[in-house]
């Protein structure tokens, strides 16, 4: 039991979509009232946290991407808008960026001669060598957890994380790869 008065949840996440055989691992989602920047603190001593993103600036990217933000990526935003790394990196960007960010990708003329279209995913981190971690838009939603990281090098797309904890747990364990 934890101290708080609720029951401690202990998940393991595995880097491949394919649960390991035998029944060691048992697989659950991150529980409602989990604190993102209590995570990424226990993680990481390299983390600098910002201010809570307003409703007003989560509600101007969904806006202006036309697509709502998954629910852990706006409760993560509520709490620290944006999330620098170590060397400075932005392991999670601030709405503005995301705006900014995504925006570009999807208008810009060179972009669009040089990559597939972007309008299919919605950035919200970079790796600082150029690769982009987003979730995937369907039909205007964002309907999975899914995070995928985009290779700037040969613009290919590939499945990284099940979810926005595991993207964020295995990139600050090092586990991540891309």
């Amino acid at each position: 039991m934890h101290p708080s008065g609720g029951v401690d949840v202990f998940c393991v996440l595995v880097s491949s979509r394919s649960p390991p055989p035998g029944d060691r691992y048992r697989f659950c989602d991150r529980p409602k009232n989990e604190m993102w920047k209590e995570l990424i603190a226990n993680l990481t001593d390299e983390a600098e946290f910002a201010s809570p993103a307003t409703p007003d600036s989560i509600s101007s990217v969904e806006t202006l991407l036309g697509v709502r933000l998954p629910e852990d990526l706006s409760a993560l935003l509520a709490e620290s808008n944006g999330v620098v790394g170590e060397y400075g990196v932005d392991r999670i960007w601030n709405t503005e960026r995301i705006e900014r960010e995504n925006n570009e990708l999807r208008t810009e003329g060179d972009y669009k001669s040089l990559y597939m279209p972007f309008d299919h995913l919605l950035f919200f981190a970079d790796a600082g060598n150029g690769d982009l971690f987003g979730y995937a838009i369907l039909d205007g939603e964002i309907r999975k957890d899914d995070i995928y990281a985009w290779d700037h090098e040969d613009d290919s797309r590939k499945w990284v994380a099940g979810s926005l904890r595991g993207y964020i747990q295995t990139w600050l364990d090092g586990s991540l790869e891309i």
